[in-house]
């Protein structure tokens, strides 16, 4: 295989601060056989009047205005005109390093069909980034570099939405962008999961992540965290939960109490246990609130771990371990 043609799907909306050197780094890419399938989804500012006079100067450049609403119906489009073998995303307030689409397709080629190619990722912003940014970068490249990124795939979107390119193959094979869920890109990155692509390990950044107030994810109430709760609780019943094992619940806090209501609602019985002693022993939503020390009381279980406190969470794996219990087996850290 030499070469092939590398569809990058890319939907634009009110960018136009950013889009011009979102663009250029698309356009001064090593690799050169590519096509740029961008479709603006309805923006009030220049995008798309930026995205026609780049696409008179360079052919590849293919813009196109949403028949659909919102980026899961821009990318649908996006991709229904698409044609190249290898299939990426960009997201038009980013940047790319210049061999990003060079080194993807090298390791998409050298591992196969059945692979999915990423690379590392850096946040940048005209402001401060938060603690939570710098923290979601070292542990999602740790993952990269090693190439185990299913192994926390509970945790959080572990395939980052504009760095990994697939073959058009296996995309169709995960049914693309044709389920209607957000957030998508977190969706997309359980089907690749649940189909069998093995992420390749990579050691190189990539993908120059732009962070600001006014991004998408950070605005949109498809973003919001009870969307990624309800997408965790379908795929864990569906693809780990056993049904012959007691499942039991850590933490009361947000994440744990948004859980606990899907379960309730899908009639799913489970035990509840946290480490406040406020709660310990009190009901909520009918439950007993149960302290650690019971879990040993319990027999034959499956854990979900809501809690979020990284040392907390060094606390529970040695636990589990002692009890000789194997992550992504019997325990799935969900935050």
């Amino acid at each position: 295989m030499k070469n092939p043609l590398v569809s990058i799907i890319m939907p634009v909306k009110n960018t136009t601060q950013f889009l011009e050197e979102c663009l250029n780094s698309i356009l001064d890419q090593t690799y050169t056989n590519w096509e740029l399938l961008v479709v603006d989804d309805g923006s009030s500012d220049d995008s798309f009047n930026i995205l026609k006079a780049y696409s008179k100067k360079d052919n590849r450049v293919k813009p196109f205005r949403n028949d659909g609403k919102g980026i899961i119906d821009a990318l649908s489009l996006a991709y229904s005109k698409s044609s190249g073998e290898f299939i990426t995303r960009m997201d038009s307030d980013d940047i790319m390093a210049e061999d990003k689409l060079e080194v993807l397709s090298t390791n998409l080629i050298n591992k196969g069909k059945g692979s999915i190619a990423v690379g590392l990722v850096k946040y940048f912003s005209d402001n401060d980034l938060g603690e939570g940014f710098r923290r979601y970068e070292e542990w999602l490249n740790n993952l990269i570099i090693k190439g185990t990124c299913f192994d926390e795939i509970y945790k959080e979107c572990v395939i980052p939405s504009p760095c990994w390119m697939v073959f058009r193959e296996d995309f169709e094979r995960c049914d693309a962008l044709r389920p209607n869920r957000y957030p998508e890109d977190y969706d997309l990155t359980f089907r690749f999961y649940v189909n069998g692509l093995k992420p390749i390990p990579c050691d190189i950044i990539l993908h120059h992540w732009r962070d600001y107030p006014t991004r998408t994810s950070r605005t949109d109430d498809n973003y919001a965290d009870n969307t990624f709760i309800a997408i965790k609780a379908d795929y864990f019943l569906s693809q780990e939960y056993n049904k012959k094992k007691n499942l039991v619940v850590w933490g009361a806090g947000g994440k744990g109490k948004a859980l606990a209501k899907i379960l309730i609602e899908k009639n799913i019985e489970f035990h509840w246990i946290c480490d406040n002693p406020k709660k310990i022993g009190k009901q909520i939503y009918e439950i007993e609130m149960l302290a650690i020390s019971e879990l040993e009381k319990i027999e034959n279980t499956q854990s979900i771990v809501t809690v979020a406190n990284n040392i907390a969470q060094e606390e529970i794996k040695v636990y589990f371990e002692k009890l000789n219990q194997k992550a992504m087996k019997d325990y799935y850290f969900f935050c």
